[in-house]
């Protein structure tokens, strides 16, 4: 992974906020081209290429997820690595995550948003591509 960062349950909070947070656009940044994504409860506008720098570290987070994101899985769970850790109490973090993947197109919800309501907690599922 580019500049050897491993990804561990301790970090990935950590990594996934500032990857984040240096997709946004800054002050004063033309907005004109940007990537469109909504959320489970915002919608944002990414920087593209920022985004795209962001590639290999979002691979490497989803990774750490369990493998049940690949056939479909709660967002409930996205919290938990898949060695059952912890690795963050913030589901604002774990939104940060899905919109990056989502605007990479790694990841996509499972069901419409109509469909949600029906789910349990109301929030969707979602599947790693």
């Amino acid at each position: 992974m580019a500049n050897d960062i491993t990804v561990t349950a301790a970090n990935m909070s950590g990594l996934t906020h500032n990857a984040f947070m240096d997709c946004l656009f800054r002050e004063g940044e033309d907005t004109t081209n940007h990537v469109k994504v909504e959320g489970i409860t915002s919608k944002f506008g990414l920087h593209p290429q920022r985004l795209e720098e962001k590639r290999e570290l979002v691979t490497a987070l989803l990774a750490e997820l369990p493998a049940k994101f690949k056939e479909g899985w709660t967002f409930l769970n996205l919290c938990t690595t898949k060695d059952g850790e912890q690795w963050t109490g913030m589901h604002r973090i774990c939104e940060e995550l899905v919109v990056m993947a989502i605007g990479l197109g790694l990841m996509e919800y499972f069901m419409p948003r109509e469909m949600w309501g029906f789910l349990p907690g109301g929030v969707p599922y979602l599947m790693i591509k």
